[in-house]
């Protein structure tokens, strides 16, 4: 494959993770402001909006993917059973354990969010099945 196409792939992955990113901290904020919560529990749905979308997006733009899509969602599934986890603790512990500002720490993870996922679907899930969906 050439140096080209994998940068293209990465731009569209990073445009992607943008438009998601937006969902995310637009549903953050609305949580975040609107409500009394504390951190975690505004940042998992705003975290689960994301994910979604740009699961979908990545899979069909991106990867252009023909990958079995439970078995693709069950992997994505498996990395974000480690990585939620991780970052809703470690997020709460800096927001509300050490006072960081709560923005601060959902940009943090969401630019480790941004990095790992991408090396996780490009060489995990969509390992040997990039660009080979069906053109519509």
């Amino acid at each position: 494959m050439s140096n080209k196409k994998e940068f293209l792939r990465v731009v569209k992955f990073v445009l992607f993770s943008a438009s998601a990113g937006i969902i995310q901290i637009g549903s953050f904020t609305a949580l975040t402001e609107l409500t009394e919560w504390r951190y975690y529990a505004c940042y998992l749905p705003s975290l689960l909006l994301s994910i979604l979308w740009n699961f979908t997006l990545n899979r069909k733009f991106t990867f252009q993917s023909s990958a079995n899509i439970p078995s693709a969602m069950l992997k994505v599934l498996g990395y974000y059973c480690i990585f939620t986890p991780t970052t809703t603790l470690l997020g709460n512990y800096l927001a509300e354990g050490l006072g960081w500002n709560d923005y601060l720490v959902t940009g943090l993870n969401m630019l480790l969010n941004l990095s790992t996922e991408y090396l996780f679907q490009r060489f995990v899930v969509y390992r040997g099945k990039i660009d080979n969906a069906k053109k519509d």
